[in-house]
């Protein structure tokens, strides 16, 4: 079955499965009331599930690093003169983004120090709305500025819709979290103030009227989301009409993926779609199909996937989008809020739809483009990375939005949304880990250590742990903790690329089938102390990508060549009172201290498992993304290619392929490690014609 088909049928049978009722039973947890499409997964509380092992030394790096101190780094923006603060400073979108990272990394951690920080903002928010339902910074008269405002403040009208929609988000973790009332009335009256504003305000405002902006209009799937949620709390009908107006309002993300106009097109060929405003458009479509149920928004998903694999894709599975989007090359740069964006959406997806694709997406996007784009410590970040990422410097690049500063890791080079809206990443996979199933069960839809305490059945309370070196190793684990023995399913994600996936229970294998791209269900009474264990065979593949480079993949895994590390500090000057630690305005740079320029056998392409071996350590370490800790890797061969060189401070393209064995050229040794533990790398390599090394 190809793969067109087989996401067809995938389609149909979620959708067919979203249709189950509960009868006259109550949802142990939020699903859709009616007439929303029943979603066959619903999010469990912000703080059910715990991170364990390297993800929640991840977590916990992220606290002690930007995530925790943005504040105190970057107080220009994140300090208390944020007019989310009720200061004179910035009224947009970054202060809610850092919070919509720090609100649920603070709950998950049990981290009452950063649970203050982020609560004075939820706090300032709820205290200030406005009689008519306003929420938000209000615009301050010049004559009213005892100071100007701080230095790299944005300072947009405060009217705008998109800053809001963040802060939508912001106050449903809350109320997950903690079921704080006051998160209802003020919702109510904003949902309402909506409802009245937005004819005469739309999401995106005429010329020389008011209203919202470009932003606002790309990104309404947000707002539509959050006011569909809002509906399944309240069950007033009214917000199905503000559903309906949103939804008029943003652009026609459906019509735009169904022709493919906007997704084929690069930056530049002229206009091209935004790379950020892709990643959160993705969802609308989906986010959608709850209420209109037309399988029309479903196609539009599958047909933009398979565009922007085709026109732009990179082996990380994001794409070529240096602010617009911008062609598969693999100079081309990838925005990091591209990436924590597009986790998001596919989470939403994966909850409505079940579609075991989603999921794979997700993994793919997680542990591979996010690791790499933030310093181990979490001090710094890049705002565009590479695929063949060979050096990243100052200098000039062949990105659409350039500025010679895009690839250095640093707190503020490149825009500074990245700086804030990064954080949301980590925190929002391991919320999304563990769902509760709409057969009253629990779903493990990604895989990574953790542990869920949540209800099934007819409310009966169980803890499941998962242990697990995923996504290195291939064995999944499941411990189950309960005070008397229930009956309930338990669902377990078979990836789509896994062919040979098996299954034990309590040491004995289970009879039947399980298939490849599909949600395997696992009905049975449990007792406490069982245990389920998952395999989930990784095989090594060869994918073509750019000139008919290939990249080595394993399971979710993309791999790519190690390259040794020269890293250089580039101090900066920092405003009165920020820490050293900050690298407010300095930045590092890395440089290769090891050749780059390899190119692989056509054999390796063909058979990567009999040329490559891959070795394996004994565990996963705490921080498993780093070069010295990967905790596996690729030992092949490979050979120089001379005349394959920098050009513009980047590695030039990869010659077509195949290309001749260079005289004189002997075979070398090369090691591959996952590209989530890299910094400088080669991804797509070009291949010998004929060599069988």
């Amino acid at each position: 079955m190809n793969t067109t088909m087989r996401l067809l049928v995938l389609f149909a049978v979620f959708t067919a499965t979203a249709a189950i009722s509960f009868g006259d039973e109550k949802p142990l947890y939020q699903f859709n009331r009616t007439p929303l499409l029943q979603k066959p997964y619903a999010e469990l509380p912000l703080g059910t599930i715990e991170p364990q092992g390297w993800l929640r030394d991840e977590l916990e790096r992220m606290a002690a690093g930007m995530t925790g101190h943005l504040d105190e780094w970057y107080p220009e923006v994140c300090g208390p003169r944020n007019a989310w603060l009720g200061g004179d400073g910035d009224t947009w979108e970054r202060g809610p983004y850092w919070i919509d990272g720090l609100y649920p990394l603070a709950r998950i951690l049990d981290n009452e120090p950063l649970q203050k920080k982020a609560q004075a903002w939820i706090e300032w928010t709820l205290a200030n709305q406005r009689e008519d339902g306003y929420i938000g910074p209000v615009e301050l008269k010049k004559e009213d500025r005892t100071q100007p405002p701080p230095q790299g403040a944005q300072i947009h009208k405060p009217d705008d819709w998109w800053p809001r929609m963040v802060m939508l988000k912001i106050l449903q973790q809350h109320y997950s979290a903690t079921g704080d009332p006051r998160v209802v009335e003020c919702l109510k009256k904003y949902f309402r103030y909506q409802l009245k504003k937005l004819p005469e305000e739309p999401l995106a405002a005429p010329p020389g009227g008011k209203g919202g902006s470009w932003w606002a209009a790309q990104r309404g799937g947000d707002n539509l989301m959050v006011v569909l949620w809002f509906y399944n709390l309240t069950g007033e009908p009214w917000l199905l009409d503000l559903a309906n107006l949103i939804h008029q309002q943003t652009v026609p993300v459906t019509d735009w993926f169904l022709t493919g106009d906007i997704t084929r097109h690069r930056m530049d060929q002229g206009e091209s779609l935004h790379c950020v405003n892709l990643a959160q458009m993705t969802k609308t479509p989906i986010i959608r199909y709850q209420q209109d149920q037309d399988s029309r928004h479903l196609d539009a998903v599958r047909k933009m996937f398979a565009d922007v694999r085709a026109f732009h894709g990179q082996p990380h599975g994001l794409y070529g989008g240096d602010e617009g989007l911008h062609g598969d090359w693999p100079d081309r740069g990838s925005e990091l809020c591209s990436a924590v964006e597009m986790m998001f959406s596919l989470e939403k997806m994966l909850e409505i739809t079940g579609n075991a694709e989603f999921a794979d997406r997700l993994e793919r996007v997680a542990f591979n483009a996010l690791p790499t784009q933030c310093l181990d410590n979490h001090r710094g970040r890049q705002y565009f990375q590479q695929t063949n990422q060979v050096q990243c410097t100052i200098g000039s690049h062949d990105f659409f939005n350039d500025e010679e500063d895009r690839l250095v890791y640093g707190l503020l080079q490149g825009y500074p949304c990245c700086t804030c809206n990064l954080h949301q990443g980590w925190p929002k996979f391991t919320q999304h880990l563990w769902m509760s199933s709409a057969d009253r069960g629990l779903a493990a839809l990604a895989y990574a250590p953790s542990r869920v305490t949540a209800k099934v059945a007819g409310g009966a309370e169980v803890t499941i742990t998962e242990e697990t070196g995923y996504p290195f190793f291939e064995t999944v684990s499941f411990t189950v903790e309960t005070p008397k023995t229930v009956e309930f399913p338990l669902h377990l994600r078979i990836p789509g690329w896994c062919e040979k996936a098996s299954l034990k229970i309590n040491g004995k294998p289970q009879p039947g089938e399980l298939k490849q791209g599909s949600i395997h269900v696992v009905r049975r009474e449990w007792k406490s102390g069982d245990r389920v264990e998952l395999t989930l065979p990784m095989p090594l593949v060869a994918s073509t990508w750019y000139h008919r480079s290939k990249a080595i993949e394993r399971g979710p895994l993309l791999f790519a060549l190690d390259i040794q590390e020269d890293w250089k500090e580039v101090p900066g000057e920092r405003p009165e009172g920020v820490p050293a630690e900050a690298m407010h305005r300095g930045h590092f740079e890395c440089r290769p201290a090891s050749p780059w320029n390899y190119a692989i056998s056509q054999a390796a392409t063909s058979a990567p498992s009999e040329h490559f071996r891959l070795q394996q350590a004994d565990a996963v370490p705490l921080n498993p993304w780093t070069r010295e800790s990967a905790p596996v890797w690729l030992q092949g061969r490979g050979v120089r290619l001379p005349y394959w060189t920098l050009v513009r401070n980047s590695a030039d393209n990869p010659p077509l392929s195949p290309v001749a064995m260079p005289p004189d050229a002997r075979p070398e040794a090369i090691r591959l490690i996952p590209y989530g533990a890299t910094t400088v790398r080669i991804t797509e390599f070009p291949w010998v014609k004929g060599a069988g090394w």
